[in-house]
C-alpha cells in the first residue's frame, strides 16, 4: 500500500488518479482514509505531519513530491535505516533555467536600473551589453543547475560553476571548495544559487562572502533560503556593492510582511514559484521508480543523508 499526503487536500486529489493510473498494481491510500498503517511499505509526500513515519511500521521508502528533501533529513520518526528518493526533475530544470535567464536578462539589459529611473521620473539611456559581456556563477551543479549553466553558455553567457565536490565538465570552467567558492565569486557578474539546503550551505552567503562579488553584481537566489544571510544582504546593496537581487526562497516563508526586502528598491521578490512541481512528471517519476523496486532493480534519485541530498 501507498500513503499519498500534501498538506493540500486539493493537491491529494489532484495526485491521486494520476498515480493510480499510474501504478494500477498498487493500492494507494489518504490520511483521511488510512485504516490499515501496518500495510503502508511507501510513503509519496510533501510536507508530512510531525510523527507520520512511526506510525507506519511497515515503511520501505518515502518520496519525495520534490527536488528539497531538507525538511525529511533529521526526523526523529523516520528511521536512517528507511530510503528518501527525490525528485531529479520533475519538469523544474525548464522553469529554473526560464526563471535564471529572466535575471540575467534583466541585469544586462540594465532593467533593474530602469524601473528605479522609472520611478524616479529620470530619462537616461545606458551603454548597451552583449551575452558574451557578461559572467555568471552557478552555485550548485546537480541535474538542475548543470541544466541552468549550460542553457546560460547557450544563450552566450560565459558561465562557471561551483560544486562542493570536483566536476570534470567539458566545455564549462568549474570550481569546488572554500577557494574554488572564492574564485567563483570574484568572477560572477551574476551569481544564480540553485543549491540545496545542507548543513554546510546554511548560512553561507554571508557579509563577507557576499563582498567577494565585484562592484555592481547581481544576486539570484532560487534554491534555498537559508543559504543567504538576508540582513548582510541588505548591507551590502545598501552600501551599492551589489546593484540587485532576484529572490524566490527565503529563510522563513512566507516572506514576513515587516521585511525590507519586500520594498527595497534593488530587490525583486518572488513567491517560491522558479520552479515548481510537475504533477505529470513528477508521478511518471515515481511511478517508474516503483516500477524499478518492484523488478529488484535499484531506484534512482537516493538521497544520501549524509550530504543532504
Amino acid at each position: 500500500m501507498i500513503l499519498l499526503h500534501t498538506p493540500n487536500p486539493k493537491e491529494v486529489g489532484a495526485y491521486l488518479p494520476l498515480f493510480r493510473d499510474a501504478l494500477p498494481a498498487f493500492d494507494f491510500t489518504t490520511l483521511d482514509a488510512l485504516a490499515e498503517p501496518e500495510q503502508v511499505r511507501y510513503v509519496i509526500t510533501w510536507g508530512p505531519p510531525p510523527g507520520l513515519f512511526a506510525a507506519l511500521p511497515a515503511l520501505e521508502g518515502v518520496f519525495a513530491l520534490g527536488a528539497g528533501v531538507d525538511k525529511l533529513l533529521g526526523r526523529e520518526d523516520l528511521s536512517p535505516n528507511v530510503p528518501i528518493y527525490r525528485l531529479l526533475d520533475g519538469g523544474m530544470a525548464a522553469q529554473m533555467l526560464e526563471y535564471v535567464r529572466y535575471g540575467v536578462l534583466s541585469y544586462q539589459r540594465h532593467m533593474d536600473v530602469y524601473r528605479r529611473q522609472q520611478a524616479a521620473g529620470v530619462w537616461k539611456m545606458l551603454p548597451p551589453r552583449q551575452p558574451q559581456d557578461v559572467r555568471v556563477g552557478v552555485l550548485g551543479l546537480g541535474e538542475i543547475g548543470l541544466a541552468v549553466a549550460r542553457g546560460l553558455q547557450a544563450d552566450g553567457y560565459r558561465v562557471q560553476g561551483w560544486s562542493r565536490s570536483p566536476r570534470q565538465l567539458a566545455d564549462l570552467p568549474s570550481y569546488h571548495g572554500r577557494e574554488g567558492l572564492l574564485s567563483l565569486l570574484a568572477g560572477s557578474d551574476v551569481l544564480a544559487c540553485v543549491l540545496p539546503s545542507t548543513p554546510e550551505t546554511i548560512g553561507l552567503l554571508d557579509e563577507a562572502l557576499l563582498a567577494r562579488l565585484p562592484a555592481g553584481a547581481m544576486l539570484i537566489n532560487a534554491g534555498r533560503g537559508d543559504l543567504l544571510d538576508e540582513q548582510a544582504l541588505l548591507a551590502v546593496l545598501d552600501s551599492g556593492q551589489l546593484r540587485c537581487a532576484q529572490l524566490d526562497v527565503f529563510a522563513s516563508e512566507p516572506l514576513a510582511a515587516d521585511s525590507r526586502l519586500w520594498h527595497h528598491p534593488a530587490v525583486t521578490v518572488t513567491p517560491h514559484i522558479a520552479a515548481i512541481t510537475l504533477r505529470q512528471q513528477a508521478v511518471a517519476q515515481i511511478a517508474a521508480n516503483l516500477n524499478r523496486l518492484q523488478q529488484g532493480l535499484p531506484a534512482l534519485g537516493v538521497v544520501q543523508r549524509q550530504r543532504g541530498y
